[in-house]
């Protein structure tokens, strides 16, 4: 089949952007959305044209760098998926679809398709660990932990960082991600020694790397490829809320 791709082109990122138009023929439904820009960059490649930047690495759902606005959707229409899981099988002959990064002030534009996501990064080093003592391993064993707390801090550990969360929400909020790390350590008996300080840092950080506000739209989580889950957010704010008063009395 043949393909219709309006792809967001800006050279960097303090130039102006631009959709430009591009066919891509002889599609297969088995392709992914990847898989089609390599076809498109290798025809741009043979024009003497500079191709489509955008960002990948392990291409099995497992990293998310690779994660963009498909028609306005972070990583497109399939539910539970990331960019290089969306395989044209979706789509028909003559189809246009719609390629633009993800848009959040804390996203910078790097060039085309790829964004400067290392704000959830200093997310993550204002607290998303635990110190232990370094040397030989403890036994599995060692600390018990219930069943419905573990299942809860692996739901939560299943968060990839992709960003998709923040391009949907209308407040370019990164509360889903930051709810899923802090859940994560906090449902497990070796996060709480930092389990108080851990929430406050996170959320001061959330905020002086541009993102927004939680307003419950939902947006958040129903784009989520891992489906972290939207009661993950009242957790984050029992958990702000117990570290505040710990930290007033």
């Amino acid at each position: 089949m043949n393909l219709t791709l309006k792809v967001w082109r800006q050279e960097a990122p303090d130039k102006a952007g631009a959709f430009k138009t591009y066919t891509v023929q002889g599609v297969t439904e088995e392709l992914s959305m990847l898989d089609v820009l390599d076809v498109l960059n290798e025809e741009l490649l043979s024009k003497g044209e500079r191709p489509v930047a955008y960002e990948h690495d392990c291409r099995e759902g497992i990293c998310g760098s690779c994660g963009c606005m498909v028609d306005g959707v972070a990583h497109g229409p399939t539910t539970r998926a990331t960019l290089c899981q969306l395989h044209m099988r979706t789509y028909r002959d003559g189809d246009t679809i719609t390629l633009e990064p993800f848009r959040a002030d804390a996203f910078p534009i790097v060039r085309d398709l790829i964004v400067d996501r290392s704000s959830l990064d200093k997310i993550i080093q204002a607290g998303g660990y635990i110190s232990v003592r370094t040397g030989a391993a403890p036994d599995a064993h060692a600390i018990q932990v219930g069943k419905q707390f573990a299942d809860r801090a692996f739901a939560a550990a299943a968060c990839i960082g992709c960003g998709a969360c923040v391009a949907a929400c209308p407040n370019a909020s990164a509360m889903l991600f930051t709810a899923a790390k802090v859940t994560h350590l906090s449902e497990v008996p070796q996060g709480h020694p930092e389990r108080t300080q851990r929430v406050l840092n996170m959320i001061a950080v959330h905020d002086e790397q541009g993102f927004g506000a939680c307003s419950n739209h939902g947006e958040c989580a129903a784009v989520c490829p891992k489906g972290i889950d939207l009661s993950m957010i009242a957790q984050l704010n029992r958990e702000y809320l117990r570290a505040m008063t710990a930290e007033a009395s």
